[in-house]
């Protein structure tokens, strides 16, 4: 790992340390063992040395953090001495509150998420959009209107900083119920798209969708949680990746599809609900 990317991340996990304790940066260095210049300097980003390894093993003792949390190596907190491998499966199970994927979402809290959709995104899905996919597929209509809420709930938080990014066309064959679509009623396609433009306006910043020419430019479904870990949807599985450099290769390939974008965030809203009357 870069010796940047290292200091980024120990900083990182320092603040968020910091934070929890609830003690100020005095108390804070006082209980493991250093000045609170030097603290201080740790915090500021100026320079990418790390402390000492005295002082690292402090840390980690003092908080009941593992060595390998701290310093980037591992997602897990815990005192296990693992590292976590850099690809992991886990299963896309029903009950949105309750699995990983939600787990994952909350620690990203206040970073960047970005999203690739397989379809449309599940939180801007209507009750009758979610009926109507779950009598073509065997996911539970249920665990989709869990999933549906919690990602509303979700995405009104002010810390909430979501960009997403799908093919233009997948909106377009879906007003003129093509495709999956054919046996969706006009009056639901219609009412779908206009429940998606009043959300997009709500939303917005917080939630920002992209559109880009599906021609142009192809893409799996994946999530980027941050600048640690992605999973990229594969049907019934996550495929999970924790190592820092494939996250960046993902992260710039969403990027790459956003400056592809013809229709940009500011837009979706009203692009949206012209395609209602098609």
């Amino acid at each position: 790992m870069d010796k940047r990317d290292l200091s980024t991340i120990f900083r990182d996990r320092l603040r968020t340390l910091l934070q929890r304790s609830g003690a100020n940066q005095s108390a804070f260095a006082s209980a493991v063992g250093i000045d609170r210049s030097a603290l201080s300097q740790l915090l500021s980003g100026a320079s990418t040395r790390l402390p000492r390894a005295e002082t690292l093993l402090n840390i980690a003792s003092e908080h009941k953090v593992s060595l390998d949390w701290l310093l980037g190596l591992s997602q897990d907190e815990g005192l296990t001495g693992e590292i976590r491998e850099s690809l992991e499966i886990e299963e896309a199970a029903g009950g949105f509150d309750r699995t990983l994927l939600a787990t994952w979402h909350a620690e990203a809290a206040g970073t960047k998420i970005r999203y690739v959709p397989a379809g449309f995104p599940d939180l801007l899905r209507t009750d009758a959009l979610i009926e109507y996919e779950a009598g073509i597929s065997n996911k539970s209509r249920e665990a989709q209107l869990g999933e549906t809420q919690y990602r509303i709930d979700y995405s009104r938080r002010p810390e909430t900083d979501m960009e997403v990014c799908m093919p233009r066309h997948t909106l377009e064959i879906f007003a003129r119920g093509l495709g999956i679509w054919d046996r969706f009623p006009p009056e639901a396609r219609a009412e779908q798209l206009d429940h998606m433009a009043r959300l997009l306006d709500d939303l917005y910043p917080s939630f920002r969708l992209y559109l880009y020419d599906g021609r142009m430019r192809y893409s799996i479904p994946y999530t980027i949680f941050g600048s640690l870990r992605a999973a990229i949807y594969v049907g019934d599985m996550y495929l999970v990746l924790n190592a820092i450099q494939p996250v960046r290769t993902l992260t710039r390939h969403f990027d790459n599809l956003i400056r592809a974008a013809d229709v940009n965030a500011h837009e979706a809203a009203s692009f949206t609900a012209s395609l209602s009357r098609l």
